[in-house]
């Protein structure tokens, strides 16, 4: 059944994929109206999750920063159909780097390097970094159940040497690609919010403390890896603007929670300067206020 709903979806994905920008941004306008306006979707996740960021401000503040989401929302969304099709020029075009050497410079010196990014403006197109690479890119993320909608996001990333990793394999993935001595460059989209019995870290991240998934610290401090923040500007309307924030060029270096603190400090910086770009449709506050309860449980958990 599923295999026939992806082949009923396709055609249509297929078809929006070749449209010229020009269209795909009025079919986004329409989305806009139909998501927000009528289906309101998940509008009281996004509403809790600005009131609870930005207290400061008053509600016409609030649903400007509202409005503007949901239209770039629609825009990334189609943004990442148009993955599917879109030419190497228009991507080379519509995507930049500022200071792409700071990265670049490992890469040629045959050295891995870790990513971490948000939920922010484009993390669909980032993938444009590896027409600057030598070596492949890849990007971790969480298994799509449906399998034909898996292979299509597989297939769409690695049309320029980036490909991707199911999370529950990423250790055992970099520790035998670093065995080998292969390099690549790992990209972690590293906000989501861990589950109770995972949320171990916790740290300052949009005025409240709140837990972070540890792995990317994990992994630079084993293998000695350079770690980067990247972030994204919206330049405008299907433009964007990438840059890189090195973190540490040794992870076993830092003290536990270090790579963690400042990436969560940087991201915040960004998404206080221009909000609507971040993704709030994500339950980044589930965990708001339960911090002892959650550890006293995984203490408890472990005895």
């Amino acid at each position: 059944m599923k295999a026939i709903v992806f082949w009923l979806f396709y055609p249509l994905l297929w078809l929006i994929s070749i449209l010229p920008f020009k269209g795909l941004y009025l079919l986004s306008d329409f989305c806009y109206f139909v998501i927000y306006k009528v289906i309101g979707y998940r509008k009281k996740v996004v509403r809790y999750n600005l009131k609870t960021t930005f207290p400061e401000k008053s509600e016409e503040e609030l649903h400007t920063i509202e409005r503007k989401f949901y239209s770039h929302l629609c825009d990334m969304f189609l943004e990442m159909i148009k993955s599917m099709n879109i030419k190497k020029e228009d991507l080379l075009e519509r995507y930049q780097f500022s200071n792409k050497e700071l990265i670049t410079k490992y890469d040629k010196e045959g050295q891995s390097s870790l990513l971490m990014m948000g939920h922010y403006a484009s993390y669909e197109w980032i993938f444009a970094l590896q027409l600057s690479m030598e070596n492949p890119g890849y990007g971790v993320y969480k298994k799509i159940k449906h399998k034909q909608f898996d292979n299509l996001i597989r297939k769409i990333r690695s049309r320029w040497n980036t490909y991707l990793i199911d999370s529950k394999d990423t250790m055992r993935f970099i520790r035998k690609n670093e065995s080998e001595n292969k390099t690549g460059c790992y990209g972690f989209v590293a906000d989501q919010s861990p589950r109770f019995h995972r949320a171990r870290y916790w740290t300052q991240f949009l005025g409240h403390e709140l837990p972070f998934f540890t792995g990317v610290e994990r992994i630079a401090k084993e293998f000695k890896l350079p770690v980067f923040y990247y972030g994204t500007e919206k330049i405008k309307r299907g433009y964007y603007k990438g840059s890189f924030q090195l973190i540490t060029p040794d992870g076993s270096t830092t003290e536990d929670g270090e790579i963690m603190t400042n990436y969560a400090a940087a991201l915040e910086a960004q998404i206080r300067k221009n909000p609507e770009y971040y993704l709030w449709t994500h339950k980044r506050f589930k965990l708001l206020g339960k911090k002892e309860e959650v550890l006293s449980e995984i203490n408890k958990s472990k005895k």
